[in-house]
């Protein structure tokens, strides 16, 4: 794939990068592996002044970077405002709050002296050069999230960003080293997806961190498992959205449609398969079904528009071929289903009805705008449906029965549920998922602690 900026609303290739060579890459290898040696001896009043400067200069930047976000991969602008907004907010939450999260711990006094020691810390040490690889679809939230926590923990960055996002990519870099980092400590890389196994076997790096499909997470997993590296990674999701009788079901099927085609419904935690108990089926679906049909489609520049194109014409394409597999096998399309007339890789909101086991939306992620219905008879049923799936990243339930909350945060196979509202991250709760979503956790403390080395300090008596 060529490093490229292709504009998704009209499909004009507006900008081209070489790929770095050889020498760049081994020069910017070398200067990670040299400014960590000193940036992780900086304090975190140091670290934090810095990231509050970025921090800053984001939201001094916000107009301007959000545009190249939605000229880069479609993102409807005021929802690219939003994500650089967002991208302020956890860098000085990180800052304000790293020191805290990272400070040494004291065991309980009757251990140190069971073990035979005087005192006995725990500390939380930085690991080193870091690789990230990311993905287009929140191509600052998702670099922001693993750079801020890293940054603050004294470790340094290596970006690997999307080829379609390389402005988004070297803006990242320039924005940290406008705050005052210097120039080793968040590096971008213009690179090809081939040249991460080379990177990531290098000795000088020490983990990995990667969002993105699960065949990049499996091969970024197996290299750094050869070479005995950390990874976190954060991989595709199916989220559930679950209504149940109880539930203000006007107020469910309104947060159902922006919980789909926020990100145009290219987000891993966007809710993708709303299962709706017999009860309430019938008057969610309408309600819903009304919804998605109002969405403006069209010109992600506009600040009205709510569903932009899709990131790419590849992308368009596997969601078409995933909505005519489940119509092929007796899916009903309930609004939607087809590519509107025109320029772009747009593609219509759309519900599907009737999904089966056997059609492979059912297993697979839709990436896109494009819902699929279940009727549950009871909860039973409900989790059963939910728990169907090989992904774990998030889940949504409505309900006001506290029994039904009980029953759903044990039985749900997911790494968050969400009761009465629709998923979101926040940089002081942990994000990730389990099964075919990944493992590890990013944001919170969890997330910060990721990439360091947690080190037993004894002292004898």
């Amino acid at each position: 794939m060529p490093i490229a900026t292709v504009n998704p609303a009209n499909g004009e290739t507006l900008k081209t990068y070489e790929a770095m060579d050889e020498q760049e890459i081994e020069r910017r290898l070398q200067l990670a592996q040299a400014t960590f040696r000193t940036y992780r001896t900086t304090t975190f009043d140091e670290r934090a002044r810095l990231l509050h400067r970025a921090a800053d200069l984001l939201e001094e930047d916000q107009q301007d970077i959000a545009r190249v976000m939605t000229t880069e991969m479609g993102k409807p602008v005021q929802q690219a405002r939003a994500e650089a907004a967002k991208c302020a907010k956890a860098m000085r939450w990180y800052a304000d709050h790293a020191e805290e999260l990272l400070a040494d711990e004291e065991p309980a006094d009757a251990d140190v002296k069971d073990s035979g020691a005087s005192r006995v810390r725990v500390r939380y040490r930085p690991l080193g050069p870091v690789l990230a690889v990311m993905p287009w679809n929140f191509p600052l939230w998702q670099v922001v999230r693993f750079a801020a926590p890293a940054l603050m923990a004294g470790n340094v960055g290596l970006l690997k960003h999307a080829s379609n996002v390389p402005q988004t990519a070297l803006y990242l870099e320039d924005l940290f080293h406008r705050a005052g980092f210097t120039e080793g400590t968040f590096q971008t890389l213009l690179i090809g997806s081939a040249a991460v196994d080379e990177i990531l076997r290098d000795e000088r790096v020490k983990a990995a961190t990667l969002t993105g499909s699960e065949p990049a997470g499996r091969a970024v997993a197996s290299t750094a498992g050869e070479m005995i590296k950390k990874t976190v990674l954060e991989l595709g999701g199916s989220d559930p959205f679950v209504v149940m009788p109880s539930a203000d079901i006007d107020r469910a099927a309104k947060v159902a449609v922006t919980a789909r085609v926020q990100n145009t419904g290219q987000s891993c935690i966007a809710a993708k398969r709303f299962i709706v108990h017999t009860d309430v089926y019938d008057a969610f679906v309408e309600r819903f079904a009304e919804g998605m049909k109002a969405l403006k489609v069209g010109d992600p520049m506009a600040d009205d528009t709510e569903v932009g194109p899709l990131s790419s014409e590849q992308g368009r394409r596997d969601l078409e071929e995933l909505v005519d597999d489940a119509v092929r096998d007796g899916a009903q399309v309930l609004c939607g289903g087809e590519r509107p007339d025109g320029p772009g890789w747009y593609y219509a909101p759309t519900i599907l009805a009737g999904i089966t086991r056997e059609m492979r939306i059912h297993r697979e992620e839709a990436f896109g705008p494009v819902a699929t219905l279940y009727r549950a008879a009871d909860l039973d049923e409900a989790v059963l449906i939910a728990n169907d799936s090989p992904f774990g990243l998030s889940s949504n339930v409505w309900t006001r029965d506290e029994d039904e909350v009980d029953r759903f945060v044990r039985d749900l196979e997911a790494g968050g549920v969400f009761f009465n509202g629709m998923t979101a991250s926040h940089p002081a709760f942990p994000f990730g998922g389990v099964k075919r979503s990944g493992y590890g956790r990013e944001l919170s403390g969890h997330g910060i602690r990721e990439f360091c080395n947690i080190t037993t300090v004894w002292h004898g008596a």
